[in-house]
């Protein structure tokens, strides 16, 4: 029987369904899935209970696992970095919760952060346990994001981002395109690039597509209006590099760049602008708006 185990000093329980194998032991599977944390580490994590099964009951690291297997683990970061920014919820019923999330804050605990990701910090503002991410936009990326608070209706919206029945969009800021007529539609074949966080284009049958246009060209750096049709990771980010106009402040696209010492103050100008739907309970038609904006850069100069 699977059950997700409760919150550990207030981190909730992270979920990982085992892959390939076989190994000797519960260890060397975590170890695999996750190459980049120690097996000191690890083996710490077993020693204090950590690491649960499907049925939320604690292993020991020489148990025996499977792929295909579901495991728990709680998550621990020495020294999290604090990220100084607020979110804001913006609706609240008792189905949905939609919240503008500032740049810099993961919706999920990732990497070094844990509590100071927006799904912690609702979980403990709320006092609910039950808050699940009905999507995800990237830690940089700025604006709406919209919660299930509801086990019982949770399927009905997460049944929206699956069948693609919500539009999403978004602004962003970046250098002119004036040689390219707009709208216009990007579509290519996305894949993992290197390092393994990054997306590239390659050949083959597009499996991404983004509608683009400009929402103000009195400058040279221009709004942009953009809609991701389809979902894949950094897809807008991906498609305007390709079209010579990558986002302002992008430290991935085109190319990977060093982080200035005062990260906080170039924050990526990429904002989930909009949600709208027909809700799949009542039949009415919804649409929510961050209260957000992007600033430009400092001095635009004219065209």
């Amino acid at each position: 029987m699977k059950t997700t185990p409760l919150p550990l000093d207030g981190v909730p329980a992270s979920r990982v369904q085992l892959r390939d194998g076989p190994w000797a032991c519960a260890l060397d599977a975590v170890r695999a899935q996750f190459p980049q944390i120690d097996e000191a580490t690890w083996r710490s994590r077993f020693a204090r209970g950590r690491v649960l099964d499907a049925a939320g009951v604690p292993l020991c690291a020489d148990a025996i696992a499977t792929a295909g297997m579901t495991l728990y683990y709680y998550r621990e970061v020495a020294d999290e970095p604090i990220i100084p920014f607020t979110e804001q919820i913006l609706h609240a019923d008792a189905d949905l919760l939609v919240v503008d999330k500032p740049h810099f804050l993961p919706v999920m605990p990732a990497g070094v952060y844990v509590r100071q990701s927006l799904l912690f910090r609702l979980q403990q503002t709320l006092g609910n346990r039950d808050i699940v991410p009905l999507h995800r936009i990237d830690r940089g990326t700025a604006g709406l994001v919209m919660f299930s608070i509801n086990p019982a209706t949770r399927n009905a919206y997460q049944a929206l981002f699956r069948d693609r029945s919500i539009r999403k969009h978004y602004e962003a800021l970046a250098p002119a395109l004036r040689h390219l007529a707009f709208p216009l539609i990007r579509r290519s074949r996305l894949e993992p690039g290197k390092p393994f966080f990054r997306m590239r284009e390659v050949a083959g049958i597009a499996n991404s597509e983004s509608r683009i246009d400009v929402l103000d060209a009195r400058a040279s750096v221009w709004r942009y209006a953009l809609e991701p049709v389809t979902g894949k990771k950094h897809q807008l980010r991906v498609h305007m590099a390709a079209l010579g106009a990558p986002i302002i402040n992008d430290a991935f696209y085109p190319e990977l760049q060093e982080q200035s010492a005062d990260k906080h103050a170039s924050p990526l100008k990429l904002l989930a602008r909009s949600l709208a739907f027909v809700d799949p309970l009542t039949g009415d038609a919804r649409e929510f708006r961050s209260a957000l904006a992007l600033e430009f850069p400092g001095p635009i100069s004219a065209a």
